[in-house]
């Protein structure tokens, strides 16, 4: 069973737990991996972070665990986390087959976004919810691109710092941002059996929960509950969609139910009332509104163009 995760308020903290020197900066720092030390006697260690952090890992015979769910990372990957999210590795206790980490970790607090464009902006980049098998996996171009930015932040704070040091920084940490939502919109695109896949089970998920007679105890489905059905996190279904249908989950949702609506309202006696109801309203009037929304009509007037 996981030991109770190790919260790290600062930086510094982390550097300590993992066996690093002090950092140069206390609100950000670059580390190699491959100068992390192991202990030999620790076969799982979980932590929460309280600063956000980007990392680019390739590593063998290592579980990572992010949420409930494992997962290998043999190949080099980029994935985002924000403070707070739960972070855990298991190590192989066998010492023939002991882990070999390479890559780079990005460690900002949120401290040095204070008076910053990015303190409000950095909330905007959903990845920061992926969980770890949504993570990007980047072309060696991409990651040549990702390195590169890396580089110049770490040149910028083991430079002498002065009035200028902070916002370049940011800008270069801006520009990582907008290179991964690239990126990310090319393996949205590039990836485009599993990402069917998901888009094909959702269509099943909402046409076979709208069918279900039941739905006046149900209610409406959230994007929450049609994630955990799909087995991906809230923030990146909506940004898969919108990246292959120009649509949100949420706006997912309410195409089916429109769809459904208009079926009942076109070929049933039910009072628009009583199809709210079934439809899992508990109001008529926020059906009668939605639907004037996505239609332009109201229940009503569609109905009556039948007649």
């Amino acid at each position: 069973m996981m030991k109770q995760p190790v919260r790290l308020k600062t930086i510094s903290e982390f550097h300590q737990f993992r066996g690093l020197p002090k950092p140069e900066h206390p609100l950000i720092s670059v580390i190699d991996y491959s100068t992390i030390s192991h202990d030999a006697d620790v076969r799982e260690l979980s932590w929460v972070l309280d600063f956000y952090s980007i990392s680019a890992k390739r590593t063998s015979n290592t579980k990572i665990t992010y949420g409930q769910q494992a997962y290998d990372f043999d190949e080099g990957v980029l994935f985002f986390m924000a403070p707070g999210q739960v972070f855990s590795v298991t190590v192989d206790p066998d010492p023939n087959r002991r882990s070999q980490h390479t890559g780079w970790i990005l460690l900002i607090h949120p401290d040095f976004f204070w008076n910053t464009s990015l303190a409000k902006s950095i909330r905007q980049y959903e990845f920061f919810d992926y969980a770890v098998n949504e993570a990007l996996f980047l072309s060696e171009k991409e990651e040549n691109t990702i390195y590169r930015i890396i580089e110049n932040i770490q040149q910028e704070y083991h430079s002498n710092i002065d009035q200028f040091s902070q916002n370049i920084i940011i800008s270069q940490i801006e520009t990582l941002l907008n290179y991964a939502e690239r990126f990310y919109q090319r393996q949205f695109i590039t990836r485009k059996i599993s990402n069917h896949q998901i888009l094909d089970s959702l269509e099943k998920l909402l046409t076979d929960y709208f069918n279900h007679e039941d739905l006046i105890t149900k209610g409406l489905p959230s994007v929450q509950f049609v994630a955990e059905q799909l087995h991906v996190s809230p923030s990146y279904l909506t940004g898969l969609l919108k990246a292959l249908t120009g649509q949100s989950t949420q706006q997912h949702i309410h195409e089916k139910l429109i769809d459904r609506a208009k079926e009942k309202l076109s070929t049933t006696p039910l009072s628009v009332s009583e199809i709210a109801y079934e439809l899992g309203f508990e109001h008529p009037q926020s059906f009668n509104k939605l639907f004037k929304n996505k239609t332009s009509q109201t229940p009503l007037e569609f109905r009556q163009s039948f007649n």
